[in-house]
């Protein structure tokens, strides 16, 4: 088969997923090709969107690429979807909880209360039923309070490789707010969703 048509094949493979495709999935597609091919292919990919300064960017997402729109016409599509159903933004309060855990992982409620001064009950039920946080065991301690971490979701929703790819603790709210802004333009003038803060 032919490089193009391998491209082809990854492409259509990367838009109908809506999840980030690892590289295994599509070695199971295209079995003649090794991972490092497969890899050099998704990078041309990348270069070829970029350097045609095309509508769609491939992104490397928790251990796998993503086909998303370009950040620059986040305006337009911002048009475009006004009359959708917009999608709930997270509020404040939320961010900041999100950012204790993603930080201090794993982590009990009780630690994250006695850091946010508050009750978080509503917060973490918003995060847990958004998938981006997961109880990750127990602590060894009286009464054997879950601990929490942020899951894959996490990873994909805010557009990260890893974990390492975090930013200093003091800017994580203002980098959530961001990316947050950047995965999801249609939800740009949001109200903030009630999380029982």
């Amino acid at each position: 088969m032919a490089e193009d048509n391998n491209k082809s094949v990854i492409e259509a493979l990367l838009f109908i997923s809506e999840k980030p495709v690892l590289i295994d999935q599509i070695k199971k597609v295209l079995n003649h090709l090794n991972a490092e091919q497969i890899r050099g292919l998704l990078g041309e990919m990348r270069t070829e969107y970029e350097s045609q300064n095309r509508g769609i960017r491939l992104y490397e997402v928790a251990g796998g690429f993503q086909l998303i729109t370009a950040p620059f016409l986040a305006t337009f599509i911002k048009k475009f979807l006004s009359r959708e159903p917009r999608a709930e933004r997270l509020s404040r309060s939320a961010l900041e909880s999100l950012a204790i855990i993603a930080y201090k992982q794993p982590v009990t409620k009780l630690e994250i209360e006695s850091l946010r001064k508050v009750n978080v009950d509503g917060i973490m039920k918003t995060l847990t039923d958004k998938n981006l946080i997961k109880a990750s065991g127990r602590k060894k301690a009286p009464g054997r309070p879950k601990l929490f971490c942020t899951t894959r979701q996490f990873l994909e929703y805010f557009g990260l490789k890893s974990l390492e790819e975090l930013p200093k603790i003091e800017n994580f709210p203002e980098f959530l707010v961001k990316k947050e802004d950047e995965m999801n333009p249609a939800a740009n003038t949001e109200k903030e969703v009630p999380d029982g803060s």
